[in-house]
């Protein structure tokens, strides 16, 4: 039975036999303020290969009232089964099917996911299809390959608006009728309606014009600056046309912030939709707009590379995430005007973190990952297909050189526009730009999967002169249950030489022989040119971090950046060996204690704030995971004493002013500690320069009532205060991170034994449950966890079930026994791959912990 699912092989088949001409999509949205069901009404137009062959279309709905097949009506009850109406008797040439059936609002941000604010108890909508949602809205063929014209006719409530993929239409009598898109995929498409609130501009330049618009809800338009995502957006206009050499290839290009979205945003052509925190409430840090303006251009670049020209299957959604990834990071990097010329150091310091963690995983998987059906895929937007695969083309893009590779890309979207492509495709094209014969790096880079460590080798004579260099690569086994083998790899990589400056005090390099650029391949790797020179400070592989592997630093160079890591000049190289101690943390190769002196040391010369804030992160983490526990209250006692110390020292109103604060309220916990946050909230105490506004209040509530200083009263009143969606979201975090068996077996209760919290507020639930410092409260929640996820998993969406069974697992109970527990349920349940995949990721977390804890141990 398929169930919801489809396989590579049957979407092949149905791609050879069929080709879909258009849409014409009717939806009934008038009472979506009620909620309940509505009506669709899909007319399809296709073509068939063969006389009296047989296909399916999909549609995921309560109830299917008609289904006509060239005339002919069909019996629902006998045609529509498991998420499928078969179509049986095709014709050779045109067929045109029409489907009516009653579908569903949902609250699990898929499909058509219905939300009412609680400021003006009005309803809003959007549509989200990736991977394969559009189905729950109206019949489609599902898969990317078979692309169409989209028109949708709407029928809305009075007063709201409506926006699709072309361009807003007047309605006449509450009905919207949309002209027919572009030749699209059906899980691009979009359909985004309620009252909204929008300003508008346009982009302009050399006779063209497209219309932009940006939505929000009315309760967040006093928080909307437009501006400065009407300037984000110019700028990727501006870059990316200017580098693809193709003109955006869409009439309009909407940009709507919407409630409840699981995922950053989804790049729907000309209708973009983003989680609407992005709209920012109260003060956030630099960091917080350049990550909304990294999601803005990678949602702008994906209207090319994705949606102008779209992979044929899943197998190759890497390279539609890695792509736009890349581009988000090298438009912010390079165009003209740019707030962050700085994002390659953001980059390395969120982006490859994120690969570096996923590539060490028993899921671990080679960049083009083989995605046998939809349940593959939905597991697999991961760190792989996103962070490794950027990664991995900014080494490409380094080893044929820019020019060449915008060349190739620019003749990939002019011989592929409105089709489909597989990795091939856009490699041939490279090649012919780049002169480069790419079969060879594709195959070490992009099907093996793991990750290589670069160590240098360094001899020098009694002067300190370098008598010898060399660059030796490994390639550590894969984890336990991972598929394939490790193997060396070719790496495209600069040496780094840095000195001390005495008039600054800065490491610095030097311009002309501080750098070497070459290709390492093989176990052992030569590098002749630093020989006969004396030994700067320190040597870094990697600067630049132009390739992907983790990067050790020898022994010279590793204590002298422990004393002067926040010396460095740059922020890049400052980055990379907070990202080498970071790894070796993870690794056990650096006790949890060490790596928080070293960041102690370093962090208040760090001036990047993204950095600063990654570095609280690692170190809440390194301490409440990797710290062998009998140590942990001390080390937790020192660093919220150093986050403390670091808040009264900030600047007033700066960044790192807030940033530290966030911090302290994340693990304070001494009576007189736990007081100044109570009298922060009351305003009997404050801080200069730090405004306790909204999002911060918040966090400060979360804190205490985790540490039961707040209860229900409190957590009521400051709800009261701020009675939004947001809010909401808040309280239920704090109601459920109380330290008392009442309120976890609540919170368990409300996303368990119920499904009816939106996806957004189980998120907030789960976010509040899992406390890292109630290990001895939450220890009765791993058998539950166990007896639990699999009917879970079967039984609600992808989405609600994926949150559970990764934010419910007991990762905050280190023990061989949770890994003994895991082992047996992993054996006994028979999961799908899917969820066996998750719950062995989770598990290999507690493993990896135990043995950080066990090195921080030794270290004492």
């Amino acid at each position: 039975m398929p169930g919801t699912n489809l396989t590579r092989e049957e979407a092949q088949a149905r791609a050879k036999l069929l080709t879909v001409d258009s849409y014409e999509i009717e939806l009934d949205l008038s009472g979506a303020q009620e909620g309940g069901t509505y009506r669709s009404v899909t007319t399809v137009r296709f073509d068939s290969a063969e006389t009296g062959a047989e296909s399916f279309i999909d549609l995921v709905a309560p109830a299917v009232l008609e289904v006509t097949l060239n005339g002919d009506a069909l019996d629902p009850d006998e045609v529509f089964k498991d998420s499928r109406i078969a179509l049986p008797g095709l014709l050779s040439g045109r067929n045109v099917l029409r489907v009516v059936a009653d579908a569903a609002y949902t609250n699990t941000g898929e499909g058509l996911h219905r939300f009412v604010d609680p400021v003006d108890q009005q309803a809003y909508l959007y549509t989200q299809f990736e991977v394969p949602d559009a189905r729950r809205v109206f019949a489609s063929f599902e898969q990317p390959d078979l692309k169409a014209t989209f028109q949708f006719t709407v029928k809305a409530p009075t007063g709201w608006t409506v926006i699709s993929n072309s361009p807003t239409p007047e309605p006449k009598d509450d009905i919207w009728v949309f002209e027919p898109t572009p030749r699209i995929s059906t899980y691009i498409t979009a359909l985004i309606l309620g009252p909204y609130h929008s300003v508008h501009s346009v982009y302009e330049k050399d006779g063209q014009s497209v219309p932009l618009g940006i939505y929000c809800r009315p309760s967040l338009a006093e928080f909307l600056d437009s501006d400065a995502i009407f300037e984000v957006t110019r700028q990727g206009f501006e870059w990316f046309q200017e580098k693809f050499d193709y003109a955006y290839p869409f009439k309009k290009y909407d940009q709507l912030f919407v409630p409840e979205f699981n995922a950053g945003a989804m790049e729907n052509a000309g209708a973009v939709t983003f989680r609407d925190q992005y709209v920012f409430r109260s003060k956030v840090t630099d960091a917080a707009y350049e990550t909304r303006a990294a999601t803005i251009l990678h949602e702008l670049a994906h209207m090319w590379f994705g949606n102008l020209v779209t992979m044929e299957w899943w197998n190759d959604l890497w390279l539609n995430e890695s792509f736009a990834t890349y581009a988000e990071a090298a438009c912010q990097a390079y165009a003209p005007q740019s707030r962050w010329p700085h994002s390659w150091t953001t980059f390395a310091n969120s982006m490859k973190t994120w690969a570096y963690r996923q590539d060490q995983l028993p899921s671990t998987h080679p960049i083009m990952a083989d995605i046998g059906d939809l349940d593959d895929v939905l597991v697999n937007f991961d760190g792989i297909t996103y962070a490794k695969g950027a990664s991995v083309l900014k080494q490409l893009v380094a080893y044929v050189g820019m020019d060449a590779f915008f060349a190739g890309v620019q003749a990939y979207f002019k011989q592929h526009a409105y089709g489909n492509t597989r990795l091939s495709d856009l490699l041939g094209a490279l090649e012919k730009t780049s002169g480069r014969d790419l079969k060879a790096w594709s195959k070490s880079w992009l099907e093996t999967a793991g990750i290589n460590i670069l160590r240098p080798e360094i001899e020098t004579d009694a002067d300190g002169v370098i008598t010898s260099f060399a660059i030796r690569q490994e390639a550590p086994a894969l984890p336990a249950g991972a598929k394939g083998e490790s193997t060396l790899r070719p790496h495209r990589i600069a040496v780094g030489l840095y000195d001390l400056d005495d008039e600054s005090g800065k490491l610095l390099r030097d311009d002309e022989n501080g750098r070497i650029e070459l290709d390492v391949d093989g176990e052992l790797t030569a590098v002749p040119q630093l020989v006969g020179r004396r030994r700067p400070a320190v040597i870094l592989l990697n600067d630049d971090d132009l390739s992907y592997s983790k990067v050790r630093l020898d022994e010279a160079s590793l204590a002298f950046v422990t004393e002067h890591l926040g010396d460095f000049e740059a922020s890049l190289p400052r980055a990379l060996c907070w990202a080498s101690a970071w790894d070796m943390t993870r690794d056990a190769e650096l006790a949890a204690r060490d790596y928080l002196s070293l960041v102690l040391s370093g962090i208040g010369k760090e001036s990047d704030i993204g950095v600063v804030q990654s570095l609280h992160r690692q170190v809440k983490l390194a301490i409440d995971l990797y710290a062998d526990p009998a140590a942990r209250e001390a080390l937790l006692t020192r660093w919220t004493d150093a986050t403390l110390a670091h808040l009264r020292a900030a600047e007033a109103g700066s960044d790192h002013q807030l940033a530290w604060a966030r911090a302290f309220a994340a693990t304070a916990r001494t009576p007189e500690q736990l007081d100044l946050l109570d009298a922060l909230l009351e305003g009997t105490q404050t801080i200069e320069g730090l405004a306790v506004d909204t999002e911060l209040r918040w966090s400060f509530v979360q804190r205490l009532a985790a540490v039961g200083r707040f209860d229900e009263e409190e957590i009521a009143g400051e709800y009261a205060r701020d009675k939004t969606a947001a809010g909401e979201r808040h309280a239920a975090t704090a109601r459920a991170a109380r330290p008392t068996p009442e309120a976890k077996a609540e919170a368990w209760a409300s996303v368990i034994e119920s499904d009816k919290l939106p996806n957004a507020v189980q998120e907030a639930v789960i976010g509040g449950f899992v406390q890292t410092d109630q290990r001895e409260l939450l220890e009765p929640y791993t058998d539950k966890y166990f007896a639990a996820v699999k009917e879970v998993w079967d039984s609600r969406s992808h989405e609600i079930a994926q949150q559970i069974a990764i934010g419910f697992y007991p990762a905050v109970q280190v023990s061989e026994e949770t890994l003994a527990k895991t082992d047996a349920w992993l054996t006994s349940a028979e999961p799908n791959a899917a969820l066996r995949r998750l719950v062995s990721e989770s598990r290999s977390g507690v493993e990896r912990a135990l043995k950080a804890q066990a090195a921080d141990a030794a270290a004492s």
